[in-house]
Order: structure tokens, then sequence, then C-alpha cells
């Protein structure tokens, strides 16, 4: 099959790498979708590119279906929907800025995330996590910021419950493809998220969750949100990740104080302690800080 379009290219290229692809994605930019495609078939394209490609012949007759059919949209730096200033600050700390993203529902993800927090945290949350997230993603989302999380069990979870009561639309970054239903026990609120705001991710359909999926989408988390905010996550979770990662791409950084007693705040303690995140107690703690209300 001959490529010859740059949506059909970057389709290609999702289905060829696992994000994140920093090589790749520089290559792509040097040379543009279609002919990186074709030197990456070809064998013509530099090592550090090729070592980074790891299904060199996928099949996208099925994924270009899906967008003629209007099932989902491919996003793409060519797109006025892409938030460039987000993803170009991933390119810079070498981090590798999505190749695109497929997309479930109609909101547009530039506007939205001009105003975004993400809001994370642990699985395992306590019964206090999950009052506090809720209440932040409600009063986020009333004063017209768009909520981001993983849509994983726990806070990330109420955020988005949280989010669907207020006025703004929510967003959830997804570490397998938009139409994967995970965890399958949040298949009701993903399908409210995609129906109301977006499901985005940098899989193709079909693909299912992994460790280094869940690690690669904490990125997008991190670089998508003006802010982050913690509420409960252990010492080595992945909310801490996000947390890190947002601090590095010079994003604000807060957390949720929580008893001094409990597992669970052990890593917004630790956040404290090494100077990367604010302490917060509500949603004005953000939004005037970040001037994004």
């Amino acid at each position: 099959m001959t490529i010859t379009d740059p949506l059909a290219a970057r389709a290609f290229l999702l289905r060829a790498t696992e994000p994140p692809s920093p090589a790749v994605g520089a290559f792509v930019v040097a040379h543009g979708p279609v002919e990186a495609v074709e030197r990456i078939r070809s064998g013509a394209a530099p090592q550090a590119v090729l070592q980074e490609i790891c299904n060199p012949q996928p099949r996208i007759a099925d994924d270009l279906a899906a967008i003629n059919a209007g099932r989902f949209r491919l996003l793409t730096p060519d797109d006025p929907d892409w938030p460039h200033g987000a993803f170009h600050s991933l390119s810079e700390h070498g981090l590798g800025a999505p190749l695109g993203l497929w997309v479930s529902g109609n909101i547009s993800l530039a506007v939205s995330t001009r105003a975004a927090v993400s809001v994370v945290g642990s699985r395992a949350a306590t019964g206090y996590g999950e009052h506090v997230a809720t209440t932040l993603g409600k009063d986020l989302s009333r004063a017209g910021v768009t909520v981001l999380a993983s849509g994983a069990y726990g806070i990330d979870g109420h955020a988005h419950r949280g989010a669907l009561l207020g006025s703004t639309p929510p967003i959830a970054v997804l570490a397998c493809g938009a139409d994967v239903a995970y965890p399958p026990g949040h298949a009701q609120l993903l399908d409210s998220i995609a129906h109301n705001g977006l499901l985005i991710s940098e899989y193709p359909f079909g693909t299912k969750p992994t460790r280094p999926r869940f690690a690669a989408r904490g990125r997008l988390l991190a670089a998508l949100g003006v802010a982050t905010v913690v509420v409960e996550a252990g010492l080595r979770s992945g909310a801490m990740a996000v947390a890190y990662t947002a601090a590095a791409l010079g994003r604000h950084v807060y957390g949720v104080p929580g008893p001094i007693t409990s597992v669970a705040s052990t890593g917004v303690i630790d956040l404290f302690r090494a100077g990367v995140a604010t302490p917060i107690a509500s949603s004005d703690h953000i939004t005037h800080q970040d001037g994004i209300r």
C-alpha cells in the first residue's frame, strides 16, 4: 500500500511506534509524515529512527475506515485543534511530542486546554481523597476550567465525575485505544466523557493498556495542564511521575494536604518537602495563582 496522504502517514506511524518516540518525531518534522514513512519503510531512515519502529508494516485500513465513518478523529500537528504550545514543551525536554492523537468527542482540544488542570492521584484512594477529588473537579469545572485526568479508578475517576457535575467538559487521557473501556468498571464514565468532552489517546484502536503505556500517558497529562494537582499518592506512583514531569515542563504543581498517618499522603508530603508542590485547600487556590479564571 502506497501512502501519499499525511493523515494516513500519521496513522501508519501511530501503529508503527510505541510512544514516546522522539527520534521518529524529529524525523517527521524534518521530512514531513509522507516522506518519513517512505524512508522508514525502505530502511533509509537513520538508525535512531528505525530503532523506534516496533511494527514496520502495520495495517491501517480499519483506522482510515473509522475516520471516514466519523467514529473517531485523528488529530495531527496540521490540525487547528492541535495544542502546539503544550506539546512543543515535550519536544524541548526530549520527552517526545505525540505523532498524532486519536480523539472521541467533539470539543476542541486546543481551546479546552488553554485553561486546563490535571487532577491526578492514587487508584487506592481513601474516602477523604475521593471527596476532595470530586469537589475539586466540580468546582474547577464550574469555574470554567477543563479537568484533565486518566479516567482510572480512585482520584482520577472521582475528579472526572465531579467535572461532569460542572459546566466545562472534561478530558480523559488514555493509555489504551479510544475504543477500549479501561478500566472496565468505568465504561459508563468514559462514555459520558466522550459524549460531553473528549477521550484522547496516542494508541490506535484495540490497543490494550500496559505499564509502559501508563507512564507514556503521564507526560501528556503533565503537558496539557496549565497546572497539575495531586490528591493522594504513593511515593512511587504514576501521579508522582506526572507531578515531577509537570514541574520539569515549567507547570505549577499543587498538592492536597492529607493526614500524616495515611499512606496515601506520603507522595504529597514528599512533593511538599522537595519544594515541588504548593499546598492547596480549594480550587480557588489554583485558579487565582494561575490566572485561569
